[in-house]
């Protein structure tokens, strides 16, 4: 449909530590260190993110905490255990917010997450940008977390773009600037190009990405491979073709819109939430999916965004089921907001049926 993909990839920045300025935003300005402690002694454990603060300093993900310690010696810094319980549910919350922008949805982890937008987008770079200067606007105002997207024709590209600008950026790479986005940046830079074999490529006149691209595949092929050897001869390229898809089980299926205006009518709300729907329904029923969850999702005209669902005892198929769960769900809403509906949207989610799992690249490199 579209000549080029457009690929967002979205990374919370410093997230375990800007989770905890947002529990506490009186130690926005100090150095905060969220660490893995041991239990041995009071300092024993490693490091697990730091905001930008303490990273002046030199405190970075994986040292020591007692180095950190007195890296920091001197500063207001304040340390905290990793929260896993508290920084899940704001990732949650992220994801479902996410999730809703796009056509495909892929979280890689608790603070990163691929979405293809081409759909959203009609394949325009530009109307990229600014779509995701809205999510991130979005997700800042819901939220209060501040993320960086790279935006890119791939995966690949999107994520060297995304970490290319870093706290609260937004890189856009078109199509035609990839390969010489690429060019310049060190090989290692690439997925799967670690330390042992970077220095193999050194040892064959690869420095650059751009130095591999131009290297002779045949010989990538003898040294490292088929797979890998055309892996890396793809990559320095800026060739990737890998989709955006739900990883582990089948997620979620969600579709969002905007209301000509801004309203509580139930009439108003279902006539857009019925379009969802046969959107939704379609999708479900192509993946030969049944589900057991529908939910409704609501951004009110203060931006807040909420959502309801509700479970039924065994999955089923039928579209109808979707519909009048949704009208339920809406008129419960209702009755508990009294703010107007700015946009609305539909999930279905709890598939039996687990997605076809495509062999990736990046499964050759867990």
């Amino acid at each position: 449909m579209f000549q080029n993909r457009v690929i967002m990839l979205a990374d919370f920045d410093y997230f375990f530590a800007q989770c905890e300025e947002l529990r506490n935003p009186a130690i926005r300005d100090k150095p905060v260190v969220v660490g893995v402690y041991s239990g041995r002694t009071e300092d024993s454990g490693a490091v697990s993110t730091s905001n930008y603060i303490a990273r002046r300093y030199g405190v970075k993900s994986g040292i020591p905490i007692f180095l950190a310690k007195r890296n920091l010696e001197g500063t207001d810094a304040v340390f905290f255990p990793v929260d896993h319980d508290y920084y899940g549910q704001i990732s949650d919350h992220i994801m479902q917010i996410l999730s809703t922008y796009v056509s495909s949805f892929e979280q890689v982890s608790i603070d990163e997450a691929y979405l293809d937008v081409t759909l959203q987008t009609e394949g325009n770079f530009e109307k990229a940008y600014l779509y995701a200067q809205r999510i991130k606007q979005d997700i800042k105002v819901q939220v209060g977390i501040s993320l960086t997207i790279g935006i890119g024709p791939n995966k690949l590209v999107a994520k060297i773009a995304c970490d290319s600008q870093k706290p609260d950026g937004l890189t856009l790479v078109r199509p035609k600037e990839a390969v010489g986005f690429l060019a310049p940046l060190p090989a290692d830079r690439l997925l799967g190009v670690g330390k042992k074999t970077f220095v193999r490529m050194e040892q064959m006149g690869i420095k650059t990405i751009e130095d591999l691209a131009k290297f002779d595949v045949q010989r990538l092929i003898e040294v490292f491979g088929k797979t890998l050897g055309l892996y890396f001869h793809n990559a320095a390229n800026a060739i990737d073709n890998e989709p955006v898809v739900e990883q582990g089980d089948a997620g979620s299926i969600s579709k969002i819109g905007t209301l000509k205006q801004d309203t509580r009518d139930l009439e108003l709300l279902l006539q857009k939430t019925d379009e969802l729907v046969e959107t939704v329904y379609q999708e479900v029923t192509e993946k030969g999916y049944s589900f057991k969850t529908v939910s409704i999702y609501a951004v009110n005209v203060d931006l807040v965004s909420k959502s309801r669902s509700f479970t039924l005892e065994q999955p089923v198929k039928e579209k109808e089921v979707i519909k009048r769960n949704v009208r339920v769900l809406l008129e419960k809403y209702l009755a508990e907001s009294s703010l107007d509906v700015r946009r609305v949207g539909v999930r279905v989610s709890g598939f039996r049926k687990e997605q076809p799992q495509q062999k990736q690249l990046s499964s050759f490199f867990g």
